[in-house]
């Protein structure tokens, strides 16, 4: 901030003797300086004095290249754009108009002292902006290599746990192992379900055939029908909350795991043969399903059917991303602009 008071200070200064050169009444000089020195603070609103007072006499030159620098860096929206072009047009139309017969000294003046420094400024501040983003992008990706190593170590071993202290749930047993048995059960799920909380929505689109081979390791019988591509998250899930209810209540049965895909949607479908005996469990991982289906803009299914349960999913294919222009491109669009316009007004200048 130091810097910026020096060269408001500077820019003060010289404005000062430049009117005092050109015998300006001292009240102009006196603005001058106060527009300098708040062109930090209000860089449009001294942008706007300075482009005023170059319409009063001509030794704002040092003041316009100071604030229009800081204006151009400071312009954040649309309206501030088009406030700023309005005030620069009004102010070379007013020198216009003072000096018809100098057109092209007021058009390089123009380039040199008001659109020069305004793209410059709005180019390096486009510059400062990317550094920026690019710098939250590899925070980003590097909290997100964290994240799917913690789904793909501890995820897939929690689950593990899940599901064979769900087969073990449902194995006749003396009562005091089978609430430990329960107790664990519900302990590995929960902190299954507290990491896929945590890290688990952070993963990228997620193969499935991954999943399967876990749950068969587990002593599942699945057997799956699915493209090769991966899976998103909310697809996933489905298969995951799938094959974890046919372990935990049907456990040994065989598990078929359908995923097809349409130009339109994507539809996943987990069936198993119905338990012998009615799921005690409250079914809160089909209603946490359901809403994060909905959320992808899908539909959940689940019910009995000729003697096997069916979980199935429709869900619409993710809209494809919009391009978006870099911040860098109105930067190198700003600077050929100002290689292009600059050149022919100074040619206009000379002659």
């Amino acid at each position: 901030m130091g810097r910026h008071f020096l060269a408001a200070g500077v820019v003060a200064a010289d404005t000062a003797l430049l009117v005092a050169g050109h015998r300006g009444p001292l009240w102009v000089a006196a603005l001058y300086a106060v527009t300098a020195a708040l062109a930090y603070r209000m860089p449009l609103v001294a942008f706007g004095a300075a482009l005023a007072l170059s319409t009063v006499g001509g030794a704002a030159f040092v003041l316009l290249l100071w604030t229009g620098y800081l204006a151009g860096r400071a312009i954040a929206t649309r309206r501030d754009a088009l406030a700023v072009t309005a005030a620069a047009l009004a102010a070379v139309a007013v020198q216009a108009a003072r000096a018809p017969h100098g057109l092209p000294q007021v058009a390089t003046t123009a380039v040199v002292f008001m659109a020069l420094p305004l793209l410059v400024g709005r180019y390096l501040a486009q510059q400062d902006r990317l550094a920026a983003t690019l710098a939250d992008q590899a925070r980003l990706h590097e909290r997100l290599r964290i994240a799917r190593d913690m789904h793909d170590s501890l995820g897939r071993r929690l689950s593990l746990v899940s599901i064979q202290a769900a087969a073990l749930e449902v194995t006749p047993l003396p009562p005091p192992q089978q609430r430990a048995v329960r107790q664990l059960a519900t302990a590995a799920r929960q902190a299954m379900t507290e990491v896929y909380e945590v890290v688990g929505a952070l993963r990228e689109p997620t193969d499935v055939a991954a999943l399967v081979a876990d749950f068969r390791a587990a002593g599942v019988p699945v057997t799956l029908s699915a493209p090769a591509q991966p899976l998103p998250p909310a697809a996933y899930r489905v298969v995951e909350e799938g094959l974890t209810n046919a372990a935990k209540h049907a456990p040994g049965q065989p598990v078929a795991v359908a995923v097809e895909r349409s130009p339109r949607d994507l539809r996943v479908t987990v069936v198993n043969p119905a338990p012998s005996r009615p799921a005690t469990a409250g079914g809160h991982g089909l209603i946490g399903l359901s809403e994060r289906v909905r959320l992808a803009g899908g539909l959940l299914r689940h019910e009995y059917s000729d003697g096997a349960f069916r979980l199935s999913a429709l869900l619409p294919h993710a809209a494809p991303a919009v391009p978006r222009v870099r911040p860098v491109l109105l930067g190198v669009a700003a600077a050929a602009l100002m290689f292009i316009v600059l050149p022919a007004s100074l040619l206009l200048g000379v002659g």
